[in-house]
């Protein structure tokens, strides 16, 4: 074997890859994956909470805790760290993927890829890390039974899109066991996916989204979040931020020029190409801009630059963290937090945004570099809500996110491996199904202590606009 470390001597035949799969079945049955909710690694609500809020803004903590506080499903969303600690110890396969990391129903959504096609996959990796493929799939099904309840679903049906997203995932790998490599690595996740895990009720909802995404672009935050400022000598014409507080506010020079600089250097991270294609452009205005839930209280910013005549571009700076999985799991620390993130997104996404980078950042001027990823802010990204959707909705979007794991997947794990150790045992679609319902209720109660907490006043929180 070369230094390269990769072996290109040896071959293993599908027939031998799905043998070794099928052997794991004798230490961990399929049926493994119906257990207790609770790990023997968990900490308690409130001191799991406070140990995530080490580290952020302090003035934008309550503002979390208020989102969190929304409902069972809002606080499961920012409380990957709990369910890793969970799941630590459990049984798993031993088979390692890359990870989404917070793999929950609300982080598939639909992009722009650079020919113009918009196409459905995971869409958040600020948890991303090496780990059990099991950890992922368990997450998005108790999120699916948790969005079919904030929706209003009955429990057989948010069951039963837990159970059909945990099926397709089965199938799913099957399918691309059976491909050629270069074929199941290369299939995009566009609307074809819809009928391929035959959710045929969630074709008008994709095709909304779709056409909302295409107009979801830069151009569209300019005529919205700014106001023009003209070059009366060169006659350009630039954008400002306006200010809207708390969800958009302005930045003191010093930073903005800390932030630009990060960005000059963000450049070495892409491809040569695209490098020259940053290069054409020119930051105009930096604001200050809070995102998400697990990421309010960090550090996070748009940049507006300007490029070809009116043209203009939005970046997104996101201070990364350590993954919420990193301390239950025996990955080495990586050595630039963004980087990991950028990495773990161009190995799992099918397509990714051809600006996404890494950069290191000290935005406070107290001589300490945060780790942060860069983006483009609006790359026609839209969304299917899973808590909004009806029963049968729910249960189509619960097959097309399996479908789309099991994918993201088979990028970093041989699919015939995943394809052996699953086979057709309808048994592992219910062990996954009843674990989920499991853990909606245990993540009911954790919500529950986090709003009694607010209430007898021993957490402050903030309610969003």
């Amino acid at each position: 074997m070369s230094d390269s470390g990769i072996d290109l001597r040896s071959y293993v035949s599908a027939d031998e890859a799905r043998a070794r799969g099928k052997a794991l079945r004798d230490r961990v049955p399929v049926t493994a994956r119906d257990r207790a909710a609770e790990g023997a690694r968990r900490p308690g609500v409130l001191d799991y909470i406070e140990a995530s809020n080490a580290g952020r803004l302090p003035h934008l903590v309550p503002l979390r805790i208020g989102r969190m506080m929304a409902s069972p499903f809002t606080f499961y969303r920012g409380a990957a760290g709990l369910m890793a600690a969970d799941l630590a110890g459990g049984p798993d396969t031993g088979l390692t993927a890359q990870l989404c990391g917070d793999a929950h129903a609300a982080n598939f959504g639909l992009y722009g890829t650079p020919r113009g096609e918009i196409i459905m996959d995971i869409n958040d990796f600020d948890e991303t890390i090496a780990g059990p493929w099991e950890w992922d799939l368990d997450r998005l099904a108790a999120s699916l039974v948790l969005a079919g309840r904030e929706s209003g679903a009955g429990e057989d049906d948010c069951r039963t899109a837990a159970h059909d997203a945990a099926r397709a995932y089965r199938l799913a790998a099957d399918h691309l066991a059976e491909q050629p490599f270069l074929a199941a690595w290369s299939a995009l996740p566009d609307e074809s996916v819809l009928s391929q895990a035959a959710a045929h009720d969630l074709i008008d909802d994709f095709k909304k989204a779709a056409k909302k995404a295409r107009k979801n672009t830069s151009a569209k935050v300019v005529a919205k979040w700014t106001e023009h400022l003209e070059d009366h000598q060169t006659g350009i014409t630039k954008h400002r931020f306006v200010s809207d507080p708390p969800i958009l506010t302005p930045v003191e020079d010093a930073v903005a020029a800390a932030l630009t600089d990060g960005l000059e250097r963000y450049g070495d991270t892409l491809r040569e190409s695209r490098r020259n294609l940053l290069a054409r452009f020119a930051v105009s205005d930096i604001a200050f801009r809070i995102v998400g839930t697990g990421s309010v209280g960090l550090h996070t910013y748009v940049a507006l630059l300007h490029g070809n005549a009116d043209e203009a571009l939005v970046l997104q700076l996101k201070q990364a963290r350590p993954s919420a999985l990193a301390p239950y799991l025996p990955a080495p620390a990586p050595k630039h937090e963004g980087k990991r993130i950028v990495k773990g997104a161009r190995l799992v996404q099918s397509e990714s945004d051809i600006l996404l980078g890494w950069t290191s950042v000290d935005p406070t001027g107290e001589g300490v570099e945060l780790p942060f990823i860069v983006r483009q802010f609006r790359n026609m990204k839209g969304s299917i809500d899973p808590a909004e959707l009806s029963a049968a909705e729910l249960d189509d979007y619960g097959r097309l996110a399996g479908a789309l794991l099991a994918r993201a997947h088979s990028r970093s794990l041989d699919p015939r491996l995943l394809a052996g150790y699953l086979g057709d045992d309808e048994r592992f679609d219910d062990a996954v199904a009843d674990f989920a319902v499991r853990y909606a209720d245990r993540t009911e109660s954790d919500h529950a202590a986090l709003v009694d907490a607010v209430e007898r006043g021993k957490i402050a929180a903030e309610q969003p606009d």
